[in-house]
């Protein structure tokens, strides 16, 4: 690691950022963890759903379809607009507008009497706030804290989505048995809490060093730096930082005044960065771990479970204590390795699920068969714990590491526009296909979860335990991924692996400053080694 990173310290500061900041997963989690208990609700069903000649009310696949998929719909838009939002306004008051953005859409949904398109229209507002968190929350705390927990504090925004996915199974699991809309009102309306607590205590936190030193507050950045990294302020490494955010400001008022966006596709190495930003995050959802939340409780129900909230929360309950385990996995694994090894382990599970559904449960009659429902049971939890400890949270890391500054916001946000528009795509057309091809719908999680493991081993280098501007320089140096855990920062690397480049080439004099001395640093900053703050 680089000698920042060495002499930098684990602040109470830095946690309770990255902590604070990871609320936004909480709400993320929470919102569309509770819709799939709500279709099984009596109250619920009486007032959105439809009257079937038997007296008893059913959601279509449209209809359903369209109350689930809103929300992603919502997202997809607050995803785009956040990153533009979050560098004029600050990364802090982007999280604490988009929090209390929440409110608005829990008032529409709450306040809904019988009509299901106003609880749908609500769904979607609030999407555009979890949407807009999805992109600043990674963002603000990649920016912000140190780079010796930097994966860490970037996962903890997963945690806290399977945390509040978690909270909204129990919240369902106990007022379920509510005859009136308590049943589903309580879940809704606890919505507010977990708005303003963000809203509010992310008011309380530094805002992104990097942001207030691009808009000329430079001793609040420096003072920022200085907090969060546990050094003086008269640091060198609060100097060297410094200096570092300059030279690349620099670099950026040279290539031009304002960003274009076509930069992301046509800037060295940018277009395959980009393009792989927006593969896996789709590819977060092609794993198939949303189809148990969004559709659970119904899904469970038709193989014969008596309480269905009971399985679905014990799904939660696997999601949760797994997102903990993978929060050491970051940590002591490879990025690679763990993807790839868990997008075989969900394909294995898929597998499994798909044909004892199709040819082994009695669809008209599931209690005939309580083997077959059991093992639907055991491996879509198995499905989960894979999908907690690699895909869940190592895809926001990964994407929080790919893009070099000037593109940061632009890419994720695109990136995590990818997430929501698949996410939408399954929530919506899932009981459309179910319908037609119920339980074998699970050979399309694992042709996709196979393909995610080419997809890694080919094109994603590793970039455990290195800084941004290491990891930068490795994609536009194009480091072969299968080989790229081994690649350092030598002369003889960087001979094998880097074309034949000028003199001035920018990226070459990158490196030459990493390795020069450190009483050099001052005087020639790297142009990217303000990543090591991000």
């Amino acid at each position: 690691m680089s000698n920042i990173a060495e002499k930098e310290t684990v602040t109470l500061l830095a946690c309770s950022l990255g902590a604070i900041a990871s609320i936004g997963g909480f709400i993320f989690g929470y919102i569309s963890g509770q819709i799939s208990g709500f279709f099984l609700m009596d109250d619920y069903a009486s007032r959105f759903g439809e009257l079937q000649p038997d007296g008893s009310y059913t959601f279509s696949a449209a209809r359903q379809g369209t109350i689930v998929g809103l929300m992603s719909i919502g997202a997809l838009f607050g995803s785009l607009i956040a990153g533009k939002v979050a560098d004029v306004i600050g990364r802090r008051l982007c999280i604490s507008a988009s929090a209390f953005f929440t409110c608005a859409g829990t008032a529409i949904e709450i306040s809904s009497q019988s009509s299901w398109a106003q609880f749908a229209i609500g769904r979607m507002v609030s999407g555009l706030s979890i949407g807009a968190l999805s992109v600043a929350v990674p963002m603000y705390q990649s920016e912000s804290v140190p780079a010796v927990i930097r994966g860490v504090v970037v996962s903890s925004y997963q945690l806290l989505i399977t945390l509040g996915i978690w909270t909204a199974e129990m919240v369902n699991w106990g007022t379920e048995h509510y005859t009136d809309s308590t049943a589903w009102r309580i879940p809704n309306g606890l919505s507010f809490a977990w708005a303003l607590v963000l809203g509010g205590g992310i008011l309380f936190m530094p805002e992104s060093p990097r942001y207030a030193y691009k808009h000329g507050r430079v001793d609040e950045a420096r003072r920022n730096i200085a907090k969060l990294c546990g050094v003086s302020v008269d640091s060198t490494i609060v100097s060297r930082q410094i200096n570092d955010l300059q030279a690349k400001i620099d670099e950026e008022n040279k290539s031009t005044a304002a960003l274009s966006y076509k930069e992301i596709f046509t800037a060295p190495r940018m277009l395959y960065r980009t393009t792989l930003g927006v593969i896996l995050q789709a590819g977060q959802q092609l794993t198939g771990a949303n189809f148990f939340f969004y559709f659970g409780t119904t899904v469970f129900a038709a193989t014969g479970i008596q309480n269905s909230y009971t399985t679905q929360l014990i799904l939660g309950s696997v999601n949760a204590a797994c997102t903990v385990v993978g929060m050491w996995v970051v940590n002591r694994f490879g990025r690679r390795v763990v993807l790839m090894a868990g997008a075989s382990w969900m394909m294995m599970c898929f597998f499994v699920y798909a044909f004892v559904g199709h040819f082994a449960l009695d669809q008209e009659d599931p209690m005939r068969t309580p083997k077959a429902g059991t093992a639907l049971v055991a491996f879509s939890c198995l499905a989960i714990a894979a999908f907690a400890v690699s895909w869940a949270p190592l895809v926001w890391v990964v994407n929080a590491e790919l893009y070099p500054l000037r593109y940061r916001s632009v890419c994720l946000g695109l990136s995590t526009a990818s997430n929501w528009f698949w996410n939408f795509l399954i929530s919506f057309f899932t009981r459309f296909i179910t319908d037609e091809i119920d339980y074998l719908y699970g050979l399309v999680f694992a042709g996709c979860c196979a393909a995610l493991v080419l997809i890694v081993f080919f094109f994603v280098i590793e970039s455990k335990d290195r800084t941004l501007e290491e990891i930068d320089a490795m994609y536009v140096r194009k480091v072969n991924p299968i080989r790229s855990s081994k690649w350092t920062f030598d002369e003889k690397t960087l001979g094998d692996e880097t074309p034949s480049r000028k003199e001035s080439d920018p990226d070459t004099e990158l490196v030459q400053r990493e390795r020069a001395p450190a009483g050099a640093a001052a005087a020639v900053p790297s142009p990217t080694a303000a990543d090591a703050t991000a």
